[in-house]
């Protein structure tokens, strides 16, 4: 690995995502961006009008559509250009225009939703009759009058939106500190070359089989965000507060109840999932106690928690090897199926490789109205990435089918199915390589790495989300998150899901300050439940061919057109009892057997 990263512009353009798929060029951009900052005006004539007749709701709905995605175009453009490189001031105009265009417009638009909270059932049903092409905004108009008592007058909505912009703020200054300021030092790798250690870098040196490169790159890490906790937990701390603050001022009864709401996910669901793993916990403990005696070491650090338990076997998968398997094992999905992710990898639907001031980790992002959905990884050679490229083009792909089948106002899935597709994903191809490898190595080389998904989707998360809800209580109990509140806390999760078998060092109490999605409240909880739906899933395609499959693409096409927990339950998951989450725990159990076997 080289010391420094390439610049942006040192990329090969082949290895680069094809944005101009979405704008051939920026004055394009700049024009449409224009465009669509004088749309906004003309809805003032709507104001106070949306229940006198039917055909002029019809008109605003279909006003209101098309603006939403000029922007959402406008947005995922900008945002994805400043991804790719954090350092370039242009895109970092072009993002804060088009954030400034979408407070505009939520600010225009606030007017609406109070009224729409006024209409009746009575009275959609009468403007159905009169104007039948409303029947398209039938389940959006009634989302409406669920989320009723939670909507508030036309001068507190406009002023909710132009606050947005502020609540926004412990969000991005983390993005920008974490993307772009934030630098590790020089490490020493296995040859004993000094190496900047970067986010992309870090989990291949965890990997290492050379202890002290992992101990050093983890020290490193912690030891430089520890230097930063005081500044981190009060931006932590403003997001939580700012949370709490709408969730307040909406009439919610909890953050929690807050962020489930707009999805009508059931509290319990939550709470199920935080239930049924602390249950649980001993078969993480189990687990942590095999992967100590595998590795023979007396004492198991955190730093150790990363690298292989199969030892003598090295495996390097470069990006074209890595598309040929995943093309292969997502057979069982269809032609067709197969055919879109090949699209993918030779349309330039993906962002390879790491390069000054870009993004960390992987991600898919898209929006209706263009043609394909992107993906932005940080590729290094490895069978992380790999899973990590399988699971973005679950992801992709979900977005491309929501998109193609369903109208814009439901063409985008929610978050609590996101990570559905991408898990089932990443399911068929663990299938697929266990049964087609040969060499027991590499085969107990996988067993390790389906484990360590487990560990890391399954409990990982989960105490991830069991952390951010008691950060969110506290903060309701009026207690100051203080950096010393929040590295005690983090540190009593971890000894609790880690178990004795491991020798918890203090350093990990920084992890909290480092993870992004605690910047979107009440995220991570769905890896979990979604891992376990995943599991569930991908057993049913395997197992029972045509039927299963149809069904799951059938879910993928779905969007938003049901309520997620339903459009799961017509797959043939139900997510809202605790039996998933069960199955996926009994299934880890049985790896960790054939592991001691």
């Amino acid at each position: 690995m080289s010391k420094n990263l390439p610049q942006r512009n040192e990329i090969n353009e082949m290895d680069t995502w094809k944005l101009e798929d979405i704008f051939a060029t920026d004055t394009l951009f700049l024009e449409t961006l224009q465009k669509a900052k004088e749309a906004i005006g003309p809805f003032s004539a709507y104001e106070g009008k949306l229940l006198n007749r039917s055909d002029i709701l019809l008109a605003f709905l279909r006003a209101q559509d098309a603006l939403s995605e000029k922007i959402n175009k406008l947005y995922v453009y900008s945002h994805m250009r400043l991804h790719q490189d954090g350092q370039n001031t242009t895109y970092q105009d072009f993002a804060n225009q088009t954030e400034l265009l979408s407070i505009q417009a939520a600010e225009a638009l606030a007017f609406a939703s109070p009224e729409l909270s006024q209409l009746t059932i009575e009275k959609l049903d009468v403007f159905l009759k009169e104007t039948p092409a409303l029947g398209l905004y039938t389940r959006y108009l009634q989302e409406i009058l669920r989320q009723k008592a939670h909507i508030l007058d036309s001068k507190m909505e406009s002023l909710l939106a132009k606050v947005s912009e502020v609540a926004d703020a412990p969000s991005n200054i983390f993005a920008m500190f974490n993307n772009v300021d934030l630098s590790f030092p020089l490490i020493s790798n296995e040859k004993g070359e000094e190496v900047r250690l970067t986010h992309g870098t870090y989990i291949h040196y965890l990997e290492s089989k050379d202890r002290k490169v992992r101990e050093e790159a983890f020290s490193a890490l912690y030891k430089t965000y520890a230097s930063y906790k005081n500044m981190l937990a009060t931006t932590f701390s403003a997001n939580i507060k700012q949370y709490g603050l709408f969730a307040s001022v909406r009439g919610f009864e909890s953050p929690l109840h807050y962020a489930l709401s707009a999805n009508n996910i059931p509290t319990s669901v939550y709470n199920n999932l935080l239930t049924t793993v602390n249950e649980n916990l001993t078969i993480l403990h189990d687990y942590m106690t095999l992967r100590k005696d595998l590795l023979g070491v007396k004492e198991l650090h955190m730093y150790d928690l990363f690298t292989p338990m199969v030892k003598d076997f090295e495996l390097k998968i470069s990006y074209d090897e890595a598309c040929d398997m995943i093309l292969k094992a997502l057979a069982p999905l269809g032609e067709e199926y197969v055919s879109i992710v090949k699209r993918g990898f030779n349309e330039r639907w993906v962002d390879k490789y790491e390069n000054q001031g870009k993004r960390s980790g992987a991600y898919s992002w898209g929006c209706h109205g263009i043609p394909h959905p992107y993906v932005l990884m940080n590729y290094v050679d490895n069978l992380s990435n790999l899973f990590t490229l399988a699971h973005e083009m679950g992801h992709a792909l979900h977005s491309y089918y929501s998109h193609k089948e369903q109208p814009f106002i439901y063409g985008d899935y929610c978050i609590f199915v996101a990570e559905v597709a991408s898990t089932v994903n990443e399911a068929l191809l663990m299938q697929y390589l266990l049964k087609t490898v040969t060499d027991p190595n590499y085969k107990k080389y996988l067993l390790n790495y389906f484990m360590e998904q487990f560990k890391s989707t399954l409990y990982r998360q989960t105490m991830f989300a069991e952390f951010e809800k008691d950060m969110h209580s506290m903060n309701q109990e009026g207690k100051t998150l203080t950096s010393e509140l929040l590295c005690s806390h983090y540190l009593h999760l971890v000894r609790k899901y880690h178990g004795e078998a491991v020798t918890v060092d203090q350093l990990i109490e920084n992890e909290w300050s480092r993870i992004p999605h605690f910047y979107t409240p009440f995220y991570v909880y769905q890896y979990a439940t979604g891992y376990s739906a995943a599991i569930a899933l991908s057993t049913r395609i395997l197992e029972e061919g045509e039927p299963a499959v149809k069904a799951y693409l059938h879910f993928l096409k779905g969007g938003s057109s049901k309520d997620p927990i339903d459009l799961l339950k017509d797959a043939g998951v139900d997510m809202s009892t605790p039996f998933p989450i069960e199955q996926a725990l009994e299934k880890f159990k049985e790896l960790i057997i054939q592991m001691k076997m």
